[in-house]
């Protein structure tokens, strides 16, 4: 083990050790007020060339509640924006001494290929343009753990861009490796993922793909994916369709687990209601995913 970039790269192993290190961390649902010093001593930059308020902040205040030392870059701050290669950006900080680099880009093979310009230092994919998510799959898993302890017969919906959704390409592929027989990718045709998995199955109906379902992991649809598009032409049309709303609940298994990523857009993808409701595991989310980075970073350091 070295760098965390992908799902498939880690073994069940791996991740069931980062999912009790994270069960650790956590008291009543909440972070431990202990003091944490496992990283002190070490420095993590989060490089952040892509918007990010949930992953960037649970990253930092996980980094300094271990008592690492951190450094927050973002496209508007970095060299980047003057022309510096992504190469010198991180050989630069390398120097510096930085262990840990927490790394959020638009760019597709950017984690690969900061990898090899690593020395001595670990990488943390925290969002890779539309293909890669590991750090929010473990967390979704270990949310979903926390009240299924057997996910064989669980069916799993998530609802929303597949298309384009990094959170969903690792979602799949965790909860693939997990055991989960039933995931259902429910969105809107022209959102359906190229490639359908023997586990996958594509439902373009929200009543029909969300019945009898144990999870459903509704997914951030961006303004721009219902541009010329006649089907879904805008934020109302797709909320009437695919928005997870008290009614649609009605459909699910009577303890549907609620969840999402963030940040949610209320009134597209999910009511009100259903946000704060009884169903709802999302506040909790943000907590758990603190817990889990934790748990990541103690993990990591442990290569150094």
């Amino acid at each position: 083990m070295s760098h965390l970039i992908r799902i498939r790269d880690l073994d069940k192993e791996f991740i069931s050790t980062i999912i009790s290190e994270a069960s650790h961390f956590l008291k009543n649902n909440k972070i431990k007020v202990d003091s944490h010093k496992e990283l002190e001593g070490l420095t993590v930059a989060n490089l952040f060339f892509e918007p990010s308020t949930r992953t960037r902040a649970s990253f930092e205040l996980a980094a300094k509640k271990m008592g690492a030392h951190t450094i927050n870059l973002d496209i508007n701050t970095s060299s980047r924006k003057k022309g510096e290669s992504i190469k010198d950006t991180i050989q630069t900080l390398e120097a510096m001494n930085v262990n840990l680099f927490v790394v959020r880009d638009a760019n597709q093979g950017i984690c690969d290929e900061i990898a090899t310009y690593l020395r001595s230092g670990l990488l943390i994919n925290a969002g890779e343009s539309t293909v890669s998510h590991p750090t929010q799959a473990i967390l979704d898993l270990f949310t979903i753990l926390q009240v299924h302890q057997k996910l064989n017969n669980l069916k799993i919906a998530l609802v929303g861009d597949i298309a384009h959704s990094r959170v969903a390409a690792s979602d799949i592929e965790i909860f693939t490796m997990f055991g989960v027989k039933d995931i259902r990718l429910i969105c809107p045709k022209h959102l359906q993922p190229k490639e359908v998995l023997p586990n996958t199955k594509v439902f373009h109906n929200l009543a029909e793909g969300i019945s009898k379902a144990d999870v459903i992991i509704a997914l951030r649809i961006q303004k721009e994916r219902f541009m010329s598009n006649e089907e879904i032409p805008d934020e109302k049309s797709y909320f009437d369709q695919f928005g997870i709303t008290e009614s649609s609940l009605a459909l699910a298994s009577p303890q549907v687990m609620i969840m999402h990523p963030g940040p949610m857009n209320r009134g597209v993808e999910i009511s009100d209601s259903v946000a704060d409701g009884s169903h709802s595991h999302i506040v909790r989310q943000v907590t758990y995913g603190m817990a889990i980075r934790m748990a990541i970073l103690k993990k990591l350091s442990s290569f150094l």
